[in-house]
């Protein structure tokens, strides 16, 4: 008993502490804690720093900012990997990149079209395993079909459909891609798409955030509600710190295509 007494009189002073730091990293149990009484005293202010998270955000009026929360993520392993949600949000935005410099450009290259996805009766297949794509000129791209000339329709719908503002024409097997000129109403529709494609990835990291949080909720009724909140709460945070990046991505990339 005198153990826990001289256990929990330190407790006062651990909160103090921790009122300037996030819930990061618990504070340590006092120098002298037994064994027996090490967890339940980290447990007891985890408790403690949980509620007053909690009372912060309720005390907090409209229009006033809340204080983000940041879980350790080790802390929380064993309900749920926070470092891998936050790697699958920023695969989401680097495929965002990849699109924005593949297919989203005022002059239209070769290389553009090389990953056009092309669907046959073997399966999808990128254009550039089905043909070979050169510039014959700056206002003409050509792509050989010889090798697969039964993919010829196939492929010419694909460049067609492929959101580039393209109006393929065929030759026996050789497929003619005109460059459109780049014209303001060009630039207007290649920002359209930039839109379309950067609300399709908002769309898949919207997945990604409700994956993670039904993986939280599984948890209820082994952790507390304050826990199952907050992580909730550091989720939300994740995913909208996401949005925002996207929306800085569209953001310059409408800038670079409206000139």
């Amino acid at each position: 008993m005198a153990m826990a007494l001289r256990c929990f009189r330190h407790l006062p002073s651990l909160l103090y502490r921790s009122s300037f730091a996030t819930i990061r990293g618990l504070p340590q149990a006092p120098a002298g804690c037994p064994v027996q009484l090490l967890d339940g005293c980290r447990q007891c202010v985890h408790q403690m720093l949980l509620t007053r998270q909690l009372a912060t955000k309720k005390a907090k009026g409209k229009g006033q900012s809340q204080a983000r929360v940041n879980i350790s993520a080790a802390l929380v392993e064993d309900i749920i990997n926070l470092e891998e949600t936050s790697e699958d949000m920023q695969a989401v935005v680097e495929a965002l990149k990849e699109d924005f410099s593949r297919n989203l450009s005022v002059r239209t290259s070769p290389g553009a079209l090389d990953h056009v996805v092309v669907m046959t009766k073997d399966g999808k297949f990128p254009l550039n395993q089905l043909g070979q794509i050169s510039q014959k000129s700056p206002q003409l791209i050509i792509v050989n079909m010889t090798n697969f000339p039964e993919s010829t329709a196939a492929a010419t719908k694909a460049i067609r459909e492929s959101g580039m503002n393209l109006n393929p024409e065929v030759d026996g097997t050789i497929i003619r891609v005109p460059i459109p000129k780049v014209t303001r109403e060009h630039r207007e529709s290649l920002a359209k798409l930039a839109k379309q494609s950067t609300n399709k990835s908002k769309e898949a990291l919207r997945k990604v955030r409700s994956k993670s949080i039904n993986q939280v909720k599984k948890f209820k009724n082994k952790v507390s509600e304050d826990t199952i909140w907050l992580l909730e709460k550091q989720i939300q945070q994740m995913a909208d710190s996401t949005a925002a990046e996207m929306d800085k991505l569209l953001a310059a990339k409408t800038k670079e295509l409206l000139g």
